[in-house]
């Protein structure tokens, strides 16, 4: 077998490695989504044993406090086996994003302490495990934009949105516990629920866009509408009065029951997808596996191609006789053939990989185009969204673009008013 025959076949293996470990940080994905639920779950409990003095979920705290350190416990040792690699493949970006996490974790121990003896707000202790999710979540969008296979990009995106959504959906469960314990909503948690409300959406439609057939099927079957209507009505609740002359302690507790049930079908949903996503990477690595003993069984078949300089010279100057008579016949067109098809196959899913990321960065620009309109014209959200869109279209520029020149334009006043 020849030099090129045998580094041909390396290549093959390390594609097999590359695919290997993605299929292991999609498992740490799996042990992020489960742990993050059992802190949201744990979060809430302890927005109200905050609230209620101790008087109420002291019991249900604990037992979801003991859930979230067993889910912790698991977490550690994945990424423990991920920082003892000789050479991890992980890239450098994420590994420090897990250190940074990792960090934060050995905090865990003195918040719940401070919650036990009342040494913290409500408000404090949910934006302590409100960070620590966020962190959490930080890993899973690191792991989906150095992924390097766009199916499996495409999956981890979906999987991020759809975390992020639920994360936000958790913190609407704190931030409504809060208000009804209390019997009343104040300005700032009025103002907090319904962001909540309209930025968990936005996750959920992005998730949408990316998922697969199967899972926009499983996320559209698995939500009750009767637990939606439910939660719809007590948003109303929340959002349009100051007091409630039911008991508060009921409202409290029938808030946190109907957002868990939603919130575990949209865990439902998670787990549906995180399997999807490990079977993805297993059979990625069964193809690639069988196209390594494939070429190892018919080494014929990884013969190099000729080299891009030479090819470059049938457009460029005259070829001596022997050499086109090489080029032009059968093996050499085949080969050409190869090559070009290998070629498009690979831009290919650069193309693809690289359009799911600029599709996130366009979203996230007119995300926050929408909302420096909604702050600075006092629209809604669906009107500032027809107002971006109108306005692209009269400029004939993309909605991107468009967003883009608005936000350049906001830097700009707020320069020119810190001068003055």
């Amino acid at each position: 077998m020849s030099s090129a025959q045998q580094l041909l076949l390396t290549a093959k293996r390390c594609d097999i490695d590359n695919l290997t470990h993605l299929a292991t940080t999609c498992d740490i994905v799996g042990d992020i989504s489960h742990f993050i639920h059992m802190l949201q779950r744990e979060r809430g409990a302890s927005t109200i044993f905050l609230v209620s003095r101790g008087m109420r979920f002291k019991e249900r705290r604990a037992t979801y406090q003991q859930h979230s350190q067993d889910a912790e416990a698991l977490l550690r040792r994945r990424l423990e086996a991920l920082s003892q690699e000789a050479r991890p493949q992980a890239a450098a970006r994420l590994l420090r994003r897990i250190a940074t996490v990792w960090a934060a974790l050995d905090e865990l121990d003195a918040l719940r302490h401070a919650i036990d003896t009342f040494a913290i707000t409500p408000d404090a202790a949910t934006q302590a495990y409100n960070q620590l999710a966020s962190g959490l979540l930080a890993i899973v969008f690191d792991a989906a934009d150095t992924a390097v296979d766009p199916d499996i990009t495409r999956a981890l995106v979906a999987i991020f949105h759809l975390m992020q959504g639920k994360e936000l959906a958790g913190q609407e469960r704190a931030c409504g516990a809060f208000g009804f314990t209390q019997g009343y909503f104040d300005d700032a948690h009025s103002a907090l629920l319904a962001q909540l409300i309209n930025d968990q959406q936005r996750c959920f439609d992005t998730f949408e866009e990316f998922a697969s057939p199967d899972a926009r099927q499983c996320w559209q079957q698995e939500l009750s509408p009767r637990t939606l209507s439910g939660i719809g009505h007590l948003r109303d609740i929340a959002c349009q009065r100051r007091s409630h002359p039911d008991s508060p302690d009921s409202l409290g507790e029938t808030w946190y029951e109907l957002a868990t049930l939603r919130i575990d079908s949209i865990k439902n949903v998670e787990d549906a997808l995180n399997a999807q996503l490990t079977a993805l990477c297993h059979r990625k690595i069964d193809q690639a596996s069988a196209a390594l003993e494939k070429a190892k069984a018919d080494p014929a078949t990884n013969t190099p191609a000729p080299c891009a300089q030479l090819l470059a010279l049938t457009s460029a100057e005259p070829l001596g006789d022997l050499t086109a008579n090489a080029l032009n016949s059968p093996l050499g067109r085949s080969l050409i053939e190869l090559t070009q098809a290998q070629s498009r196959r690979l831009q290919g899913l650069s193309d693809e990989l690289e359009n799911t990321r600029k599709a996130l960065r366009e979203r996230k620009l007119i995300e926050r185009a929408k909302g420096l309109i909604m702050a600075h014209q006092e629209m809604t959200e669906e009107e500032a969204y027809r107002f971006l869109r109108t306005t692209s279209m009269n400029q004939s520029k993309s909605m991107a673009d468009m967003a883009q020149s608005i936000l350049d334009l906001s830097s700009m006043l707020k320069r020119k008013e810190a001068n003055h």
